[in-house]
């Protein structure tokens, strides 16, 4: 369950931008989505088998 607190001088503008983004990182929308439908487990074991290639493939994140 996602929620957040409204100080007493917060406008209500920023206070739906915080929860949005906190809605948005919790990954509800997400999570939501992928339960909506059946996704057969060939296509499940092919996503994700692209989604580690395009992990692979991103560049690694490295300090100079």
């Amino acid at each position: 369950m996602v929620g957040i607190q409204i100080g007493e001088s917060e406008s209500i503008d920023k206070a739906l931008r915080r929860f949005k983004k906190k809605y948005e990182r919790s990954g509800v929308l997400k999570e939501y989505k992928k339960r909506t439908f059946f996704v057969k487990p060939s296509i499940k074991k092919r996503m994700e088998r692209i989604k580690a290639q395009r992990r692979a493939q991103r560049p690694e994140n490295q300090m100079i």
